[in-house]
């Protein structure tokens, strides 16, 4: 079972000592002032002790669970700091998200009025699993052209001819730095670090879907969009507290290891969707 934690407006910080910390079903309530502590003792013993014996207290009630943190406890660095030091599982959308890439550019090209069977898109890579190898299956046999840029072309040999000689389907791979992608518009970054991929000609007005830690695009005249971060809507999605990100939650119900093809297919029985992505600097309209 996973936890929901949220913040409890009836229940405060009293005398820094004093924690009490409400379980109901798979809800746990924390002290409301957990900003306010580290605002106002940021550099004080008493307040890095008193979040201490929250995590303790977390960690006795969860044991080997993971937990769903509200969108205003997501805001507090220094309470998740403390929550990863003690490798406390935190939802956070980055596994869903290299499952849900279908739905991403689906969303990008229906906002951009574009035709996915005329379109490119560029995949920068420098290690490959599973999960990208079916990605990269799945986007080559609906796109015109899949791309893939990468320092280890060798593992994709094996890729490239299954997807040949099972639908004759023909990926395209480099790794030159100047031409890679200078006329890619749609380009899906699963794990260049900042420092790589501005080695590499961008195209300006590219669109960026970002797997990887936060990127910015060092070249002046760009002025395409990186996205970082998304949202969802599903079935019954309703039924979740807005104080929760609904990917993160549905995260939490699927996440398990399994064959790609089967959460693939968990994600269309819920009808997933993509509801708002976000950059560097918060909401994106496309």
């Amino acid at each position: 079972m996973n936890y929901f934690v949220k913040e409890n407006n009836n229940t405060s910080y009293i005398n820094k000592l004093f924690i009490r910390i409400k379980v109901k079903n798979n809800i746990i309530e924390l002290p409301n002032d957990l900003d306010e502590v580290y605002s106002k003792l940021k550099n004080n013993k008493m307040s890095e002790l008193y979040v201490k014996k929250i995590v303790n207290k977390l960690k006795k009630i969860l044991k080997n669970s993971g937990i769903i943190l509200s969108k205003k406890l997501k805001k507090n660095k220094s309470f998740i700091g403390i929550l990863e030091k003690e490798n406390i599982k935190i939802y956070d959308g980055k596994w869903l998200y290299g499952y849900i890439l279908k739905e991403m550019m689906e969303y990008i090209l229906s906002a951009k009025k574009e035709i996915k069977e005329n379109t490119e898109v560029s995949f920068l890579v420098n290690f490959f699993d599973d999960v990208l190898v079916e990605n990269i299956k799945m986007f080559a046999k609906e796109y015109k052209r899949v791309n893939i840029v990468t320092n280890h072309i060798e593992k994709l040999k094996k890729v490239e001819e299954d997807l040949y000689n099972e639908n004759g389907i023909v990926i395209t791979t480099s790794n030159n730095k100047r031409k890679s992608l200078a006329n890619s518009k749609f380009i899906i970054n699963i794990d260049f670090p900042n420092e790589l991929i501005n080695k590499y000609n961008i195209c300006e007005s590219a669109i960026i879907v970002n797997l990887e830690d936060r990127i910015k695009i060092n070249k002046k005249r760009f002025n395409g969009i990186i996205i970082n971060d998304y949202e969802i809507k599903f079935n019954n999605d309703n039924e979740i507290e807005d104080i929760y990100c609904k990917k993160e939650v549905f995260e939490s119900n699927i996440l398990k290891k399994d064959f790609f093809n089967n959460i693939r297919k968990e994600i269309q029985e819920n009808k997933v969707k993509i509801s708002e992505i976000y950059g560097n600097n918060g909401k994106i309209e496309i």
